[in-house]
């Protein structure tokens, strides 16, 4: 649901999935081929949020931005299920990994895969192209052709899912029968 809040609303473009379970308020801008998931959480209260195209923002996501500040998150960009995205900008092609925390202030480089539960301390800021894990997060290697291969097959999963979600929808089930 997109709400309207201090004189401000959400935009969503063309062929994006926001489900009726996402909280999407105030000023947030939502690029074209993105998927918003159900119990997601956009909150552009005190300050905005910019999603790019072809984004990813999985089931339970909490995404917040800095007082007064944006928080950019770039194309075709992949934040896992429950992940806190407090930061200030997130690299085209990065993948934030469930469970992340994404501290204030926080950016990660484009491309950069920042692992299952990471913790992105406030300020941190992680290079393009590398794989960070722990609390704090710490570099352990480089990006690879095959980590390349494998997200972008994911991330055209849920450009795919969106579409699905917007050509099917959802229908509630009545009287399930529970055996």
């Amino acid at each position: 649901m997109l709400y309207k809040f201090d004189g401000k609303q959400p935009t969503v473009s063309k062929d994006t999935y926001v489900s009726d379970l996402a909280r999407v308020i105030g000023d947030v801008v939502i690029g074209s081929n993105c998927y918003i998931g159900h119990g997601a959480i956009l909150r552009g209260d005190y300050g905005r949020i910019e999603i790019g195209d072809g984004t990813a923002v999985e089931e339970g996501v909490i995404v917040h931005a800095p007082p007064g500040d944006t928080n950019r998150i770039g194309t075709k960009v992949t934040i896992g299920h429950g992940a806190v995205v407090h930061g200030k900008y997130i690299g085209n092609l990065a993948v934030i990994g469930m469970g992340s925390v994404l501290s204030i202030w926080s950016e990660i480089g484009e491309g950069a895969i920042v692992a299952e539960g990471t913790i992105v301390k406030l300020k941190q800021i992680i290079p393009s192209r590398v794989v960070v894990a722990g609390n704090p997060a710490q570099i352990v290697r480089e990006v690879t052709a095959k980590d390349e291969a494998f997200w972008n097959f994911g991330k055209q999963l849920y450009i795919d899912l969106a579409k699905k979600y917007l050509y099917e929808g959802m229908e509630p089930v009545n009287g399930v029968k529970m055996e």
